[in-house]
């Protein structure tokens, strides 16, 4: 199969395409023949790192799939061969989303919502944002905070917790204003290093999903008692009875409910996908340059 690897750390360069052998789909698992990955942040931090989790050979990213299904194991019932599906890869090794081919567990795939560029959009930031929110637990009536809300993490917040029925207060610059109100947002502040002060001056959250990464600067901007959700790890100071609950999407990865809830989300138009451009695969570094200078709205796909 073809695939986009690296075998050493570096910048976008480092991206190559690389030849390897098909995998097979094992008992519980699919293989699906993939149209679309995504290239996600997360993407571009581990190429820049060369991570190799276990295995010989490249280091394949990505974490996002679109595809067709073209082989399934042994109790495997709610996909057969033919399906078009989306799914969540966790990239070990030589096994990432970058490929013509991948296996996934049955529970990291469910049927897709769209086309196989869209589609490749959803699994993993959709699952991370439904991550963030489940460990926010926020009771009914509550306010939520999101920042990065033009981004896709963002984004998926901003919408699940319209859809649970609650308000929702993000961020935005001047430019992304609208596509935030249109995402659903009930308050859009303006992001910035002192956005902690415009959430306060809106009346405060009671829990708040950090996709901006700026960690402590957001405490006053959550009331005694509250909940922040970060990405990568970040935990802060202690302060008003406030707690810190880093969000890993692996923990839900083969999370088949989830990921099919969000397959129905999408479906009935409560989620909105976005595809900002798409590229051929071998032209990978191109994608991964556009993303790091910022600014993209909406997921870029590779092409196989």
């Amino acid at each position: 199969m073809r695939a986009i690897g690296v075998t050493g750390p570096g910048g976008p360069e480092v991206l190559e395409v690389v030849e390897l052998p098909d995998p097979q789909a094992g008992p519980g698992q699919v293989r699906i023949r993939v149209h679309a990955a995504a290239v996600n942040p997360t993407d571009t931090l581990l190429r820049s790192l060369a991570e190799r989790q276990r295995g010989e050979g490249p280091y394949v990213p990505g974490m996002d799939v679109g595809g067709v299904v073209d082989q399934v194991g042994a109790g495997v019932d709610h996909v057969a061969v033919g399906d078009a599906v989306m799914a969540i890869v966790v990239p070990l090794g030589s096994h990432g989303g970058y490929s013509s081919a991948v296996v996934v567990p049955s529970g990291s795939v469910v049927p897709a919502p769209a086309d196989h560029a869209l589609s490749a959009t959803l699994p993993m930031n959709g699952l991370t944002a439904r991550r963030a929110l489940d460990l926010l637990d926020p009771p009914a009536g509550a306010v939520v905070g999101v920042t990065g809300a033009a981004g896709a993490f963002g984004g998926y917040v901003v919408q699940l917790a319209k859809a649970a029925g609650l308000r929702v207060v993000a961020d935005a610059s001047e430019a992304d204003d609208s596509l935030v109100r249109d995402l659903g947002a009930d308050v859009v502040v303006r992001r910035g290093d002192d956005v902690a002060e415009r959430f306060r001056e809106a009346g405060g959250v009671d829990v708040l999903a950090d996709g901006s990464l700026q960690g402590d600067a957001l405490l006053p901007a959550v009331r005694d008692g509250g909940r922040i959700a970060t990405v990568r790890g970040h935990v802060g100071r202690d302060e008003r009875g406030i707690t810190w609950h880093p969000v890993v999407v692996r923990d839900i990865a083969e999370d088949r409910d989830r990921l099919d809830h969000l397959r129905e989300l999408a479906s009935a138009g409560a989620i909105t996908l976005r595809v900002a451009d798409t590229y051929p695969a071998e032209r990978a570094a191109e994608a991964h340059a556009r993303l790091e200078k910022g600014g993209v709205r909406g997921r870029l796909i590779l092409t196989f």
